[in-house]
């Protein structure tokens, strides 16, 4: 059985809908009941870390490190790492993160999503399983993996009018 650490910092991915106030917001990671109750990963073990419940707009250089530390700390253990990260601001983490961990020894794959999780039309579970996978296949080093596509970092944003990412 192999292993993959999932950090959770937040994002559209993991808002979850609060019927009183009618609004979305992040609380708490709720992305390790949803792989339980769905997925069937008889030879994947999840470990799912929440280092924060943000939303990428509010992330600052700050944020960005706090990720980081968490990310190299979880290295030590040789498992890829899937980072759920808000899309926004994904890309600017992603690269600081490949520009600073010189010796990566292991795939760190960044996903998010256009729609929360708990949305019928949510992007969130395809995207979850297709980086949880490609983790688990590709070389070390920092990726974005999003509908379908992978993406090597640097050279990859956002294209908000396309509602996905693209290189560059």
């Amino acid at each position: 059985m192999s292993k993959v650490i999932i950090i959770t910092t937040g994002g559209t991915i993991e808002k979850t809908y609060d019927e009183e106030e009618g609004t979305l917001f992040n609380r708490e990671t709720v992305i390790k009941n949803r792989i339980e109750q769905r997925l069937r990963l008889p030879h994947t073990e999840i470990e799912v870390k929440s280092i924060m419940a943000k939303d990428s707009l509010d992330m600052d250089e700050q944020d960005r490190e706090v990720i980081y530390q968490a990310i190299k700390t979880h290295s030590k253990y040789n498992h890829p790492i899937v980072v759920l990260h808000g899309t926004d601001t994904m890309q600017f983490t992603a690269e600081l993160v490949q520009k600073e961990f010189e010796d990566i020894n292991v795939p760190v794959v960044f996903t998010g999503a256009m729609k929360p999780l708990g949305f019928i039309d949510s992007d969130a579970m395809q995207n979850v399983v297709e980086a949880i996978y490609v983790s688990k296949i590709v070389k070390a080093g920092v990726y974005i993996s999003f509908h379908n596509e992978l993406f090597n970092v640097p050279g990859v944003r956002k294209n908000k009018e396309m509602r996905t990412f693209e290189r560059f």
